[in-house]
């Protein structure tokens, strides 16, 4: 689902970001025919994700720059792996190395943190996903790292689905009724997604419950008892996803409630770059 123009946007961003008028510590002391061997080293253990990125971020800015890639997207590696070689000249190497980097630091980060939450959930039928809350400009990058942790995606923007939460139902009147009037225009691929923060507003969609109006009933911030409660209140009419604040000692004892989906922000709002360098020797 990563397409290469997607990535190439995203690099071409940043490596014009990172250096607008060129590498001037390169162009100043390193030799125009200077070439550059490098590994790219795992200092930590974590699951791989990036392998396309890193290749393009690395090849941009001189095509003759050759990437090998040792690891696949989802690969799990311990610490001293090598999971990319590199070599071309080396004032490209230097330049789209940090870009490179931030890039598949970032992307490995998350997906080894996905893989801790999936694992947590094993067996227990319940599927983690992200949210919207990614870094503004790298939703699509960050969201296939989920996928290589073994997590799945929500829907990608606001024009993907219809999801109803507490700011809309604030100001809509009669959330019955607009239920079923968007089922009744809406194309009949389109997912209807409702939050409630409360039991009680289970018992005001009953009626949408029953007409099938909502595909998916989110849990916000519910205790564990009431998202027990709420999934035998939904009774299967819809998919129950729990949210909110939900961490990784949290995490399993949400999923033995019996919901359906459980959406993790800290998947990409708050994760953690996994260590990963560039060692390089120039000849």
């Amino acid at each position: 689902m990563l397409e290469r123009r997607q990535i190439q946007r995203v690099v071409d961003l940043a490596l014009d970001e990172d250096a607008p008028f060129g590498d001037l510590t390169s162009q100043t002391l390193v030799p125009e025919t200077a070439v550059a061997r490098a590994d790219l080293v795992a200092r930590e253990p974590g699951v791989f994700a990036g392998a396309e990125v890193f290749e393009i971020a690395m090849t941009t800015l001189d095509p003759s720059v050759k990437v090998t890639l040792e690891a696949s997207d989802g690969d799990r590696f311990d610490t001293g792996a090598v999971l990319a070689h590199v070599e071309g000249p080396a004032r490209a190497v230097l330049q789209a190395e940090r870009v490179a980097l931030n890039f598949v630091q970032r992307m490995t980060g998350i997906a080894t943190l996905t893989a801790t939450y999936v694992e947590a959930v094993a067996g227990t039928g319940a599927r983690v996903v992200d949210t919207r809350k990614t870094t503004p400009g790298l939703r699509a990058l960050e969201r296939h790292a989920v996928r290589c942790g073994g997590g799945h995606n929500h829907r990608y923007s606001l024009s993907d689905a219809v999801m109803a939460k507490d700011n809309h139902l604030a100001v809509i009147p009669d959330l019955t009724a607009a239920l079923r009037q968007a089922k009744a225009d809406l194309p009949h691929t389109t997912h209807i997604e409702v939050e409630v923060d409360r039991l009680e507003q289970l018992e005001q969609l009953e009626a949408v419950l029953d007409s099938g109006a909502a595909g998916t009933i989110m849990l916000d911030n519910f205790s564990l008892d009431d998202l027990r409660t709420g999934v035998a209140t939904i009774a299967g009419r819809a998919l129950v996803e729990a949210s909110g604040g939900i961490t990784l000692d949290t995490i399993a004892a949400v999923a033995r409630t019996g919901v359906d989906v459980i959406s993790v922000g800290a998947l990409t709002h708050s994760v953690r770059a996994l260590d990963l360098g560039l060692d390089i020797t120039v000849s």
